[in-house]
């Protein structure tokens, strides 16, 4: 992002903050026409970047150049048509009336601006995504067998792609779930970090964790779950507290690449992490119809397992290593998390009205409202007019990259949708797993973590569903003996789970790269570390499917025996890679751990009761007999007589 000179920058925080204050007043008292609000979010958000982001390395740092002015005003060309005609695109008959060359000249614009926005300010290789869709549809025809599509004019294609709004493209639904749910909670985590609940979530972390072994490590963990679950972004996760953390766990010991390790696996579970989620999951409740509240619900349990695997992880690695706490100085006393205890207030506001069924729009809303009130009851966290102008200005920098995110991930979709890509991929799948429904999710767990090596999460997410969730309705009917409809939530979950962990996944994870930039460590080390401290990302989304407890879903006996075999399994793997459980384990002691743990997590065709049984039996066989043969080795030996020696 480039720095720009005073009265530029000053011209663009007040047009970002403007665009995301009228996000919010919309959330709370209504939105306008569904085309006309996509319009407005794109001729807010897309031509700026053009003014924030640079074309190249070369490119001016301080200023943009006449071209960028050039490209951000072609950006805002379809948009603000869409905005001013949006009586005639919502009237208009899509693929019957006439696209007119007015109408193809704007569709090059808006699809050619959003490609090279994407380009600059998100990721390239989604910009090559989208141009790949849109070549598919140009040339799908002339492919053989399961890649032939029928043929497509140019017309048509322009039109899929920009404005088709029932279906995808450029104004398609996930565009409109972006501009009206999603900006709002985007706006209340921008308005938590201004008013200092980032700090709230440090201090607390520190405070619980930070004086037992290994603590850095551990504050990284929670600090990073409770900041990614509102961030929404796992790289500026990692960038915001793995500044602190990593430079802490490596002063304690642990190595560069373990601690950037550490940092990226917390923070790219802090998606996961009710009650926001990030984006994807609102995509998720838009796309299934499912109430959201209902998907925090099935998701809460998953994600405490989450964290509890790290910090297992953590730990076992810590006492292996004679790792120290915290130093004292660096632990803040109770009183002070206590100054800034009052912020959670909004955060149970939001959660009493998601729970209570309101819109999620409107949820954010009134909870960023208490927010500023409540910040207003300490002198440390009062928000004045500068601190609230920077809140709404943040909220619109993170939105920006979203919104083209988005849009190209909807054309995307569209391409897949018309040309029956979406068949045919999801075929190809379905075809090589010959009907074994667990080689299908191995298939489509490899597809969305390969995906998901240049995309950001949500898009991951929407292209991995519409090509995956379809063949686990099918064929997981037949396999489990569900109706597809009770599938539905935990086949999104699981594409949800893998597209969040490509983010931390070898050989492109986004969030690892920028932990190790920060640690000053291999980025290909760090995301292999990563990887293994997430590896509850992996038996859990193979749990939504295969154990229906683990979504709360069934008896109070149900559930808690879903949590009790992750627990089991996820602690003994843990336990296997460091090679420690209460003592240090041999070769052979770890290799049995590590099968009894694997066995708990992903052997679904005996009984639940028995892989239970298999993994605490071993994890407590292996815990206890060290222990045992320690009691032995400390017992005063008897000689003759029944007496015990002196001392000599």
């Amino acid at each position: 992002m480039r720095d720009l000179a005073v009265p530029l920058k000053l011209a663009l925080t007040l047009w970002m903050a403007a665009a995301a204050a009228i996000h919010l007043y919309f959330g709370g008292f209504g939105f306008p026409e569904p085309i006309t609000m996509r319009g407005f979010h794109l001729l807010v958000f897309v031509p700026p970047l053009f003014l924030l982001y640079p074309a190249r390395r070369a490119s001016p740092r301080h200023r943009p150049s006449l071209f960028d002015w050039l490209w951000a005003a072609a950006a805002a060309a379809p948009h603000a048509w869409v905005m001013a005609n949006w009586d005639v695109v919502s009237d208009r008959m899509e693929y019957v009336d006439p696209f007119t060359p007015g109408m193809v000249v704007l569709s090059i614009l808006a699809i050619a601006t959003l490609l090279e926005a994407t380009r600059r300010a998100v990721e390239v290789g989604l910009a090559w995504m989208v141009i790949a869709s849109l070549a598919y549809m140009q040339w799908g025809h002339l492919l053989p067998g399961v890649l032939n599509s029928r043929a497509f004019t140019p017309e048509e294609i322009l039109e899929a792609s920009w404005l088709v709004p029932t279906a995808g493209g450029v104004y398609g639904p996930l565009t409109g779930i972006v501009a009206t749910t999603i900006a709002v909670f985007i706006i209340f985590g921008a308005f938590m970090q201004g008013s200092g609940t980032g700090r709230l979530f440090g201090n607390l972390g520190a405070a619980i964790a930070g004086r037992y072994t290994g603590g850095p490590a551990k504050v990284a963990v929670i600090t990073s779950g409770l900041f990614g679950s509102m961030s929404g972004s796992s790289v500026s996760n990692v960038i915001t507290t793995g500044a602190i953390t990593i430079p802490l766990m490596k002063r304690i010991g642990y190595r560069p690449a373990v601690a950037g390790g550490i940092e990226t696996a917390a923070s790219v579970g802090g998606a996961l992490m009710p009650p926001v989620m990030g984006a994807a999951a609102f995509v998720m409740a838009e796309i299934t119809n499912i109430a959201y509240a209902e998907i925090l619900v099935a998701a809460a349990i998953g994600a405490v397992l989450y964290y509890f695997a790290i910090l297992v992880a953590v730990h076992v690695e810590a006492k292996k290593e004679g790792m120290a706490p915290m130093p004292a100085a660096d632990i803040p006393p109770w009183r002070e998390v206590a100054q800034d205890a009052h912020l959670v207030i909004p955060i149970a506001v939001l959660v009493w009205l998601m729970a209570d069924r309101w819109s999620g729009n409107f949820a954010a809303f009134c909870a960023t409202l208490a927010m500023v009130g409540i910040a207003v009851l300490r002198r440390r966290t009062r928000m004045g007019w500068r601190e609230v102008l920077e809140s709404l200005a943040q909220a619109g920098r993170t939105m920006a990259p979203l919104a083209v995110s988005i849009a190209g991930a909807g054309i995307v979709v569209s391409a897949l949708t018309a040309t029956g890509m979406v068949v045919a991929l999801g075929g190809i799948i379905k075809d090589i797993a010959a009907g074994s429904f667990p080689l299908l999710l191995v298939l489509l767990a490899v597809a969305v973590l390969v995906l998901g090596m240049g995309l950001p999460t949500t898009p991951s997410y929407i292209i991995a569903a519409a090509i995956g969730v379809p063949q686990i309705l099918d064929l997981g009917s037949q396999a489990l003996g569900l109706p597809p409809q009770a599938l539905l939530l935990p086949a999104h979950l699981f594409i949800f789970y893998f597209a969040v962990l490509a983010d931390a996944s070898p050989p492109v994870a986004a969030a690892a790269f920028a932990a190790a930039a920060i640690g000053k460590a291999s980025p290909l080390v760090t995301s292999l570390h990563a990887t293994r401290l997430g590896i509850a990302g992996f038996t859990v989304g193979f749990a939504f499917l295969y154990d229906p407890g683990i979504m709360m879903r069934g008896s109070p006996g149900a559930i808690l025996l879903a949590t009790a075999i992750q627990v089991v399994a996820l602690t003994a793997i843990c336990a296997a890679y460091a090679g420690f459980l209460l003592r240090p384990m041999g070769l052979v002691a770890r290799l049995l751990l590590a099968a009894a743990g694997l066995f708990a997590a992903f052997y679904h065709g005996v009984p639940d009761l028995l892989r239970l049984a298999v993994g605490a039996a071993v994890l407590l066989l292996l815990a206890g007999l060290p222990l045992l043969a320690a009691r032995r080795a400390g017992r005063p030996r008897t000689v003759t007589g029944g007496k015990t020696p002196g001392p000599p």
